[in-house]
């Protein structure tokens, strides 16, 4: 027989085993809940080379439809205009400049027993993390790739959800670089596209070798949106589709001459869309897909906001605001953006802006934002803007840019996208 004190114990034993299990149940029923993510990012391509926001030299057409079923983010900048220091943001969430790594090709040491990588985060929260083709972190002291589970390899596919476990939450980089500037590089004189066509920025002077070097890095966009769309029929064929957030952005902006690397609009001003399954609609940052989204989001918000998505850990080091999802924060008033060394050219520039104005800081006001680099001149319409400036035959915007700058700039975005028109005659900031 057992004893009435005996039953109370046995009683609460139970008890607590019930809502034990009812709580483990709860907590499984959430992880399994996680969403996965797939994070297509392309090289060097603005908001000008894609059509739904307005490009005409290019097609988009696997963008487009991303566009037409996620949201459209209207206001998203990089942070560095280039790559290495952007993906240094990235990786760590916290701005280059914090760490010292923003001069391009520097790779300087952080504590990395203090800054942890937004992969490592994601690894301990289960998820299956993978970038099998690009990192170019700039930073020293740790191997690129050590921070994912699936590095890739000869042979490998890109699409790295497809080494998990089964039923693993997965968070997938899928890199494209067909767009990157290197495609922009060589002959120009057989393109797909019509270099009659093309609309240029109104600081390039309206040379045939421009409209053709343009036309070249529109038969460059229109293939790397073809990548996009094999990426999300991969996702499709694997049945993944209705359970994944598809985020596409681009790394800057770019390419032809005073974009990349510069803190200009056509530099920074990026593609961001986000697709959200139904599943997930509590999610939507608008009231259904299709429409666009005017919060404003800087590089830096990203790394967090994934970690929140996915219910993980965020250390204080992370330096960005959470714009997506249940734990989305406050959006910042102001996007911060910086210069600094490129290869082997000095430069120090400061960009703060919103929405709509952006003022500039040049702390070398004697130098010319063109200053001679042995990569940007490996585009034909490089040197032919040079040598057409040289030659005496540019005006007051198409020249200015092999001139030496004035200490401040001030733009309305709104009105200048192309950013010729400096409005900080007798203007100081606040």
């Amino acid at each position: 027989m057992i004893s009435i004190p005996m039953f109370h114990w046995l009683y609460t034993l139970c008890a607590v085993g019930i809502l034990a299990c009812a709580s483990l149940h709860s907590a499984l029923a959430i992880d399994e809940d996680r969403p996965n993510i797939l994070w297509i990012t392309s090289e060097d391509n603005g908001i000008s080379w894609v059509s739904c926001y307005g490009g005409t030299n290019a097609q988009t057409p696997a963008i487009d439809q991303l566009a037409r079923e996620g949201f459209r983010y209207l206001y998203c900048f990089d942070n560095a205009a280039v790559c290495a220091p952007t993906r240094s943001c990235w990786i760590t969430g916290m701005y280059a400049i914090s760490n010292g790594t923003q001069p391009m090709r520097s790779r300087n040491e952080i504590p990395h027993d203090r800054i942890k990588y937004y992969p490592d985060l994601l690894r301990a929260r289960g998820y299956h993390t993978s970038n099998p083709t690009k990192t170019d972190y700039n930073i020293g002291g740790r191997p690129d790739k050590d921070c994912w589970d699936f590095k890739g390899g000869k042979g490998k596919s890109p699409y790295g959800w497809r080494y998990r476990t089964e039923g693993q939450p997965f968070f997938a980089v899928v890199n494209i670089g067909d767009s990157h500037e290197s495609r922009a590089h060589g002959k120009v004189d057989q393109t797909t596209n019509d270099p009659e066509k093309m609309t240029l920025f109104s600081y390039h002077p309206d040379l045939p070798v421009i409209r053709q070097n343009y036309a070249k890095y529109a038969d460059a966009v229109e293939k790397m949106d073809g990548k996009v769309g094999d990426t999300i029929a991969a996702l499709k064929a694997d049945g993944l589709y209705d359970d994944t957030i598809i985020v596409y952005n681009s790394d800057h902006g770019g390419v032809m001459a005073r974009s990349k690397r510069f803190l200009y609009a056509s530099g920074v001003h990026c593609p961001l869309i986000v697709r959200i399954p139904e599943k997930y609609k509590s999610l939507y940052p608008a009231e259904k897909p299709g429409m666009t989204v005017d919060r404003m989001v800087s590089f830096i918000d990203m790394p967090k906001t994934w970690l929140s998505l996915a219910g993980a850990e965020i250390p204080q080091t992370f330096q960005g605001t959470i714009f997506l999802g249940d734990g989305q924060e406050s959006a910042p008033k102001y996007h911060f953006a910086f210069r600094e060394r490129a290869d082997g050219r000095v430069d120090h520039v400061r960009m703060v802006r919103d929405k709509r104005f952006a003022y500039h800081k040049n702390y070398y006001p004697f130098a010319p934002a063109g200053q001679h680099l042995a990569y940007l001149w490996k585009a034909p319409a490089t040197p032919a803007w040079e040598k057409h400036h040289r030659e005496g035959k540019t005006d007051a915007v198409t020249g200015r840019f092999f001139e030496p700058r004035v200490s401040e700039e001030f733009y309305d975005n709104e009105a200048d996208f192309d950013n010729v028109h400096n409005q900080d005659e007798g203007w100081k900031p606040m």
